[in-house]
């Protein structure tokens, strides 16, 4: 989009992403950095960027539904009693500066802002890339948020509001709609807690684990009916409070790979890559 601004990842002479990190966005999107096109090394692209069904998806990115009021998914807002409704509550992710810029890792700090300018959030994102063999790399994907007001904020999903199933927020990527198999080393993935979790579409496989303990404490978010979209959820159907100055911090680790990766291959990924 215009005005965007972009930094291109690369492995070798491919270009296997690009990472929009100064958006132009309208307000109603919850403008934040995404990524987009993400590719495998044979160059089929793995995301979607706004849909025209939940135009708010912006590829991969980190994306909440509720911190202390203010909407960080974009769309509309899920009100107990009510449903899904539009409010003027959208917040942003705003670029603060470069920590570091080198050929296999981008590092820098943000600001959560809400609708009135006002500071929720600090964040230091962390994005890494590497080779994870002759088919397949390796997206390395670290969050820190930390409070900057002097007040709790509970961050929420629409299941904690009473919306059943729908505890959606925290890292979030949407994957190219079309047929799909999930496979995981539970036997029901959403909902649930999973050392990792694999979904395979046309000439792809994308394979997701939490990059550390907490994050392998969290739940998965999968969906695959109407589009595709997975999730590790920073809160299911409670509340995560965090104090004033109170942080968290999530690792997600992403495997793109081409052609359809057997279940043994996902699960050795998880032993490489898990901290």
């Amino acid at each position: 989009m215009t005005g965007d601004a972009v930094e291109v990842l690369r492995l070798g002479d491919r270009a296997v992403a690009e990472y929009v990190w100064r958006p132009s966005l309208p307000a109603s999107l919850a403008p934040r950095p995404y990524l987009h096109p993400i590719r495998t090394l044979a160059g089929t692209t793995v995301t979607e960027l706004m849909p025209a069904s939940h135009r708010h998806h912006l590829g991969v990115s980190v994306a909440v539904a509720e911190v202390d009021g203010a909407n960080f998914w974009g769309g509309r807002t899920f009100l107990p009693g009510h449903g899904p409704a539009w409010l003027d509550n959208h917040g942003s992710q705003v670029h603060l500066r470069w920590l570091r810029r080198r050929p296999d890792q981008l590092m820098h700090t943000l600001r959560w802002t809400g609708i009135d300018g006002s500071i929720l959030l600090y964040e230091r994102r962390t994005v890494s890339w590497q080779p994870a063999g002759p088919d397949a790399w390796a997206l390395d994907f670290t969050f820190a948020l930390t409070n900057m007001t002097e007040r709790e904020l509970p961050i929420r999903s629409p299941a904690a509001h009473g919306r059943a199933g729908a505890g959606y927020g925290g890292f979030f990527w949407r994957a190219p709609s079309g047929r799909c198999r999930v496979t995981a080393p539970t036997e029901s993935v959403h909902g649930d807690r999973a050392r990792w979790l694999s979904v395979a579409g046309d000439r792809w496989t994308l394979v997701f684990l939490g990059g550390d303990e907490e994050t392998r404490g969290d739940r998965w978010f999968v969906r695959t009916r109407d589009y595709v979209g997975v999730g590790s959820s920073l809160a299911w159907d409670e509340p995560l409070v965090l104090a004033p100055h109170a942080g968290l911090r999530r690792r997600i680790v992403t495997v793109i790979a081409d052609g359809d990766l057997p279940p043994g291959r996902a699960a050795a990924y998880a032993d490489d890559f898990a901290a």
